[in-house]
Order: C-alpha cells, then structure tokens, then sequence
C-alpha cells in the first residue's frame, strides 16, 4: 500500500497501459517477422540465443503455412521480450550499411590515388609509413605509370592497377 503521494507516482510509472502493452507486443511481432524472412545465411551472423535459433529453424519448417506462422511469430515476440535485444539490432544496422561502407572506404581510396598521382614524395612516403607492409617501388612505379597516363589523357589502366593495389593493402 502506498505512503505517500511520491510512492503513488512511482507506482504509475511501472505500471503500463493494456494499448502500451499491446503495441509493444506488435513492434516484437514485426521485428520477429523480419528475422523469420532473413536468409538462414543472414541469421547466422546475428547473435541469437539458443531458443531463438530453434525457434527460427521451426519457422523455416512452417513458413507456407500461414496460421501456424502467425502464431509462431507471436511465440518468438515473446521470446524476443525476455531477450536483450540491443545486440540483434547492432548487428542488423552493420549488415544493412555495409554497402555504405564500402562505398566510403571505395571513394577514400579513390582520393588518396588521385592524391598520389598529383602529389609530391612527401605523401608517397606517409602512406609507406602508416602501411609498412607495401612495396616501396611497386607503389612508386604504380604512381609514376599513373601520372603519366593522366598527363597523357590515356585510358586509366594503371590508375586502375595503382586503386586495385591500394585496395589490397590498406585497411580503415
């Protein structure tokens, strides 16, 4: 029994509405819904408990009938209240952007290309530094075979050859 008028406030705020509830529920039915129709691949990269890989491999066994599916959907969502889920979406949101990122990591490396085909000794010699493990003359002959061929308005065969290099040896 409450005390006071501040036990009483307390008291509201745990308690939820039966609509609160409700569209909780529903949101867990939609997020339980898009793991269902993930590839099995696509599941694998997620961290789910025990209980929800079986439960994912049951709905894989029943995905053309419909009512059991419904009803399968609701037993994940309340699997899915009892588990932590901020893991799940963390790992949801990287599988979702990495063809953003790699168009960063793609147009990165493009700019440090044209970089060192315009640039001077002094960034050939910094990127050797952060990179160790590429080969000094390799690079060097890449750049210089580059810059040639943009002072030469050639097709960009070794400018492409000097982004395929770059690619391969650095990471971000």
């Amino acid at each position: 029994m409450p005390q006071s008028a501040n036990d009483i406030d307390e008291l509201d705020e745990d308690l939820k509405s039966k609509s609160e509830i409700k569209r909780e529920m529903h949101k867990l039915q939609d997020f339980g819904q898009k793991l269902v129709e993930m590839s099995k691949h696509q599941r694998s990269r997620l961290p789910l408990t025990e209980e929800l890989k079986d439960a994912m491999i049951l709905a894989d066994k029943i995905l053309n009938k419909h009512e059991a599916l419904r009803r399968h959907i609701r037993h994940i969502a309340k699997i899915l209240s009892e588990t932590d889920l901020a893991p799940i979406h963390q790992a949801m949101d990287v599988m979702a952007n990495k063809h953003q990122q790699e168009s960063v990591k793609h147009t990165r490396l493009e700019t440090l290309r044209g970089e060192l085909i315009n640039g001077d000794n002094e960034s050939v010699e910094l990127l050797l530094t952060q990179h160790p493990l590429m080969e000094r003359q390799k690079l060097r002959q890449l750049i210089r075979q580059a810059s040639k061929e943009v002072k030469a308005e050639k097709p960009a065969k070794y400018s492409l050859e000097l982004l395929n290099y770059l690619k391969a040896n650095i990471t971000f």
